[in-house]
């Protein structure tokens, strides 16, 4: 069911090349993804509507969905549901407020000072899939840490369900009602980055665009780069475990398998210094799989390229795996696993012993669920309120702090051939004394 990969004795030189990984050809979904997007640009919705119909068979009465629509939709709730969702915004609120900056004002020299100051994006698009699951916690996700973040005009698009009326899922319109979100579209793939990038008669264009998709949301993203900011290229999900001996294989298993229910292409990947769990978990995972209700599913993606377990001499071998795999989702299941986490420098979110299942960061943790994936958490972080904010430098100087700085900025713009930019401070002085 899930393949083998042994690294003891010695490990590669470039350890990302023999792990596990899921591939997805954005370059080859570009080559699609551009004409819809020019189409976008210059149809707007008229285009937006022709690819939803294509796509998704679906032709609503429009693309945005009416404000009653949305709240009749949260009136509706299962209350155990909406219950569940209100606790995951509390959370997600206490974790994300935390995450504001606050302006900071540094004295350089005496009148002389620079301010940065964190601002909102003015307006972002939050995209919530919706293939195979349905994802309201997404729309937790994304709207809580922007709103966080004092990002004044929200917009939530998820792709027309045709059983629900060519609307999005209704538990998803549900938790944008929670969160007070009125304005949300049917609307999905790549035609739905191109609407917030270029915008339509029913969506004005946004500054940012955030929330994870499939392949043509990835390559959108990558072909509007620029013409509206990105979270990140998001691709399959990812869960790696990095255990030894101490583990339970039935809380391994059980992991595993919960992001291998995601999608076909999901990736699970066990790193273990022990022989006897790895051999444990394998049989636990045959046990497991067939319990669950996406048996298929799962069983094509613990059985796919990008899933397997690792066999290393040791510890001190394993964290140098999960370094290099760079996972979205990391759980460390060892002896120690505090001190053992804290020596991980690559991971989208770390998950610390056997009480803090991946499962959990979905939900209810508090912690943001939208992470970098495909090894990009080696240079990339997840959703939080930092993504909404704009650093920006406020520099403010009295003349006194300008004539003393004068001398050193003629000899460094002398220096770069820029006379101008000193002959700009010059201006302001005769011979360095101020006028």
């Amino acid at each position: 069911m899930i393949s083998r990969i042994d690294l003891r004795g010695s490990l590669p030189g470039d350890l990302r090349s023999v792990l596990p990984r899921a591939e997805l050809d954005v370059e080859a979904a570009l080559e699609k993804v551009r004409p819809i997007c020019a189409d976008v640009r210059h149809r707007g919705s008229a285009a937006v509507r022709e690819y939803t119909k294509a796509f998704d068979g679906v032709e609503p009465e429009s693309l945005r969905v009416p404000v009653p629509v949305i709240h009749q939709s949260l009136a509706a709730l299962d209350p155990a549901v909406r219950d569940a969702l209100e606790e995951c915004v509390r959370r997600a609120r206490l974790v994300h407020r935390d995450q504001r900056r606050t302006d900071v004002t540094t004295q350089v020299v005496p009148g002389g000072t620079v301010t940065e100051r964190w601002v909102p994006v003015g307006r972002v698009g939050l995209y919530v899939p919706g293939g195979q699951a349905v994802y309201p916690s997404s729309v937790v996700m994304n709207v809580v840490p922007a709103q966080e973040a004092g990002v004044g005009s929200l917009a939530v698009t998820s792709p027309p369900q045709k059983e629900f009326g060519g609307w999005p899922h209704p538990v998803i319109l549900a938790a944008c009602a929670l969160l007070g979100v009125d304005e949300v579209h049917a609307v999905g793939g790549a035609q739905a980055i191109a609407m917030f990038a270029y915008g339509t008669d029913e969506c004005r264009p946004a500054d940012l665009v955030t929330g994870p998709g499939n392949v043509w949301v990835a390559a959108a993203k990558r072909q509007l780069r620029g013409v509206i900011g990105i979270d990140s290229e998001a691709g399959p999900t990812e869960i790696a475990i990095l255990a030894d001996a101490t583990a339970d294989p039935v809380h391994v298993a059980a992991d595993l398998i919960s992001q291998a229910e995601h999608d076909t292409l999901a990736a699970a990947v066990l790193v273990t210094d022990s022989e006897e769990l790895a051999s444990s978990v394998t049989k636990e995972l045959e046990t497991q799989v067939a319990a669950t209700r996406h048996v298929e599913r799962i069983t094509a993606a613990l059985g796919g390229r990008q899933s397997g377990v690792v066999l290393v001499d040791d510890l001190e071998a394993g964290l140098r795996v999960v370094d290099a795999y760079a996972a979205e989702h990391l759980e460390i299941q060892t002896a120690g696993a505090r001190e053992v986490a804290a020596r991980v420098r690559n991971a989208g979110a770390i998950f610390i012993g056997p009480h803090a299942p991946v499962s959990l960061g979905d939900y209810l943790a508090g912690s943001n669920h939208v992470l970098p994936t495909g090894g990009c958490a080696c240079h990339s972080s997840g959703l939080s309120v930092q993504t909404f904010l704009r650093g920006v430098h406020v520099v403010e100087y009295d003349e006194a702090a300008l004539a003393e700085a004068t001398p050193r900025v003629v000899i460094l713009a002398e220096a770069e051939d820029l006379p101008a930019h000193g002959a700009a401070l010059k201006a302001r002085f005769d011979w360095g004394v101020p006028r």
